[in-house]
């Protein structure tokens, strides 16, 4: 599936990293968190009147909040499409590159990790498909420079290296 066709369709890019861990989350709150707000419902119910049982409110929007975080969660993986960074190679970057740009300002070189919304963490290197960065970037090839809008003003970077490590 090709990146525009993967952007408008209901899926969206993940890499086996990204899926492991929404999967391991999602675990999580299946066989730990769930089955503790439970008990937890059950110790405060047993407490009495339920109109002033501020543990039993508690431990009910608790458990509102898990059963949100586990449908959004199994939404995700199910719309989820992993791309094998592995698998890719050539100049041109694409999802789950790894970028190396030069600030054609300040000659400062940044180096990022192009990811879905998910795994996104700046302080890693690893930035969002959809960020103003990677949307310029991606399609581009080794040596191009391109412009982009940053809260900062306009920013022009010189793509040095396109890599694809996992």
């Amino acid at each position: 599936m090709k990146y525009k066709e993967l952007v408008m369709s209901d899926k969206f890019p993940i890499t086996p990293e990204g899926y492991e861990k929404l999967n391991q989350e999602l675990t999580k709150l299946k066989s730990v968190e769930r089955p503790a707000v439970i008990i937890a419902i059950a110790e405060a119910r047993a407490h009495g009147d339920l109109s002033e049982n501020a543990e039993y409110s508690a431990a009910r929007e608790k458990q509102g909040f898990i059963e949100a975080k586990l449908a959004d969660l199994e939404s995700k993986l199910s719309r989820a499409e992993i791309i094998d960074v592995k698998s890719l190679s050539g100049d041109k970057v694409v999802f789950g590159a790894t970028v190396t740009l030069v600030d054609e300002d300040t000659e400062e070189e940044v180096v990022y990790r192009i990811v879905s919304d998910i795994e996104a963490d700046i302080s890693k290197g690893a930035i969002s498909f959809s960020s103003p960065v990677a949307k310029a970037l991606l399609g581009r090839n080794k040596g191009e420079t391109v412009e982009v809008y940053t809260p900062k003003g306009l920013k022009y970077y010189e793509i040095l290296d396109v890599q694809f490590i996992s």
